[in-house]
């Protein structure tokens, strides 16, 4: 287990942690949550031995193995797929030791070495390389790239694929989700519930945390404070807390009574869209919310647009891309002031491509795009925040946005995103990510926006600003397009679901958990099918009979490729025990025999890399055939 004891920790003249207590039992999953600077990185680098307690004691099992996700690159010459294999550092110093040996023709070393790369799964190591890999987004082209091709944003996803292939007892994930999509995300979900081990787990992403994490650790004061459950569990105990407190309910009686306006009005418009009744129980979930958040430093609006226009936009049989490339085709749509949709799709579908259309950042390859009178855009990507003057205060930048207004107004906007007294008059370039990012929402709330487009404006922001966010996108009566992996965002803001794939954009009939399994099912998709049958037209029953004989014509040879390969693999295997049974005679390790063991071997060595091979070949092909046979009972 992990046991904090009476701990001080100390950075420079800030202290972290005083007399802290934490106990957290193998195998538990926790969410270290609280404000940023609070020290949670830094009791990341205390649990890896890179700090040392100033007070109390940290202690852990001396033999547990310890993985996390850096934050640096220190070889952008290596390639994707053999960067995520040096995550694993026993397998990399046995395959080390093994070409030594060989080159030594040391037989000896080399039996016992292609033992411990056995124990190692080393045989299947790059298999499993290739699976992280893709399930974070890489196509499988991209995986024999040198990581300098990569962005920063790859890049960091190479390095939590490098985490998750290391062999780890306990597991120190900071922000994992930052950089990813949300198909990523649903992804990695699914590997970190069914890690063994012991997972701290840091993240802003309240969904996250809901769907993986059992514990919170919540640092705050100086202290830390473990929950049973997940995120929304923390919130609702620390609520029930801070609600004995007189000021905690003075504050939460005012927001309740704020926001049951809000409640009444979208009951009113929530007709039939599941999405509506969404939002609306997160809406009265806020009661909860703003007492566990009595104390966060942020509270702000969207200032009211001057006028309005309906529509505020249309775009009709437009075909959307950049120069010669069309990314989507025939996209209609029409923006009136409350709209409220979310873009789905997966990654590279094009759902930064149509808002960038809509943002006036790119224009229509053809078809017709009508912009109201009176329409003011408000839009937030992350390559905005590249944008701002490093030389410049907040304080400035809003003085040139509005060089009329008095300062004490500008001082008093900028308090609302949490820039107060000296902070709102240092330059940007000593800003952090998310210090940008609350500074380029500010400067959007203030232009009076009567279309706000975001695309991803969570990134960078903590937990109390993301709601914060959430809130002010909840009072907000113009029009928001929004792309966000942060789902409790999505649930929370938006009405309708536009989803992005295969060249279109389509309403989305469904909710969040609808999409997920829509995602399975794209992906399995993705195996080869006659062009006929990815048009099928699902009320047309001539049509879906002819689908599903298709599908049927594809699963025969399918169903022989699966069998074929599984036939091999077991000669293969069957051929390798009867090399590993000779190779448990000792008297082969005698001089005489040498030769004799070189090609056992050897021989051992061919069948371990052939067995990987099929394997590897095995599963594609069973994942293969199990996407045709889920189509298939679609199609019927």
């Amino acid at each position: 287990m992990i046991r904090l004891q009476n701990l001080t920790l100390q950075r420079g003249p800030q202290r972290l942690l005083e007399a802290a207590e934490l106990t957290l039992h193998a195998g538990h999953k926790a969410g270290l949550i609280g404000a940023n600077g609070a020290g949670k990185s830094s009791l990341f680098a205390l649990l890896r031995h890179e700090l040392t307690p100033d007070a109390g004691d940290c202690l852990l099992p001396a033999d547990w193995r310890i993985a996390h996700m850096r934050q640096e690159i220190d070889d952008l010459e290596r390639l994707a797929v053999e960067y995520v294999l040096d995550g694993d550092h026993l397998l990399r110093q046995v395959q080390r030791d093994l070409a030594a040996a060989e080159a030594a023709q040391d037989g000896a070393a080399i039996a016992r070495l292609h033992t411990e790369l056995d124990s190692a799964d080393g045989y299947t190591a790059d298999a499993r390389a290739r699976r992280l890999l893709a399930g974070l987004g890489f196509e499988h082209g991209q995986m024999d790239r040198r990581v300098g091709d990569f962005s920063g944003g790859w890049r960091m996803r190479l390095n939590l694929a490098q985490a998750l292939m290391c062999p780890s007892d306990l597991l120190l994930l900071d922000e994992p989700t930052n950089h990813l999509d949300l198909d990523a995300i649903l992804w990695l979900e699914g590997w970190l519930k069914s890690y063994p081990g012991t997972l701290l787990l840091i993240s802003h992403d309240r969904d996250f945390l809901d769907s993986v994490v059992d514990h919170v650790a919540h640092l705050d004061q100086q202290k830390l404070t473990l929950y049973r459950g997940g995120y929304s569990a923390f919130e609702r105990t620390r609520a029930e807390r801070l609600a004995q407190q007189q000021q905690a309910y003075e504050k939460q009686q005012a927001q309740r009574a704020h926001m049951e306006k809000y409640i009444a009005r979208f009951k009113a418009q929530a007709t039939k869209a599941r999405q509506a009744q969404s939002r609306i129980k997160a809406l009265e979930r806020m009661e909860e919310l703003t007492a566990a958040h009595v104390d966060s430093p942020f509270d702000f609006s969207f200032r009211e647009a001057d006028k309005l226009s309906s529509p505020l936009l249309d775009l009709d049989e437009a075909r959307l891309g950049y120069g010669d490339k069309v990314v989507l085709e025939q996209v209609k749509l029409n923006l009136t002031p409350g709209a409220r949709l979310g873009l789905l799709g997966p990654n590279g579908a094009g759902k930064s491509t149509l808002i960038k259309n809509l943002a006036a950042e790119l224009v229509p390859l053809s078809g017709h795009l009508r912009r109201g009178e009176n329409l003011v855009v408000g839009y937030f990507a992350q390559h905005q925040l590249d944008a701002l003057d490093d030389k410049a205060s907040p304080l400035l930048h809003f003085q040139r946005l509005a060089p009329t207004e008095r300062e004490q107004t500008l001082r008093d906007f900028l308090g609302g995103f949490d820039f107060r007294g000296p902070r709102c008059d240092e330059p940007v370039l000593n800003f952090s990510g998310g210090e940008k990012a609350r500074l380029a929402l500010a400067l959007i709330a203030w232009g009076k926006p009567n279309l706000l487009l975001l695309d991803e404006p969570t990134n960078h922001l903590d937990l109390e600003m993301r709601l914060a966010l959430t809130m002010a996108l909840q009072e907000f009566s113009g029009a928001v397009v929004v792309v966000s992996h942060d789902r409790h965002l999505l649930k929370s803001t938006t009405d309708e679901f536009l989803l992005v794939a295969d060249g279109r954009v389509q309403p989305f009939d469904g909710d969040l958990d609808d999409y997920a399994r829509w995602l399975i099912d794209y992906r399995a998709r993705q195996a080869p099918v006659s062009s006929s049958d990815a048009s099928v037209d699902k009320t047309d029953k001539r049509a879906q009979r002819q689908a599903a004989a298709a599908l049927r014509q594809q699963l025969a040879p399918h169903k022989r490729e699966v069998d074929k390969l599984e036939k091999e693999l077991g000669q293969v295997q069957e051929k390798l025990a009867q090399v590993e049974t000779r190779l448990g005679d000792a008297g082969l390790y005698e001089a005489p025999r040498k030769e004799e063991l070189r090609v056992a071997l050897a021989e051992q060595a061919q069948l371990k890399s052939r067995e990987a091979d099929l394997e590897e070949r095995w599963l594609e092909a069973l994942e293969t055939l199990e996407g045709l046979q889920r189509a298939l009972e679609e199609a019927t």
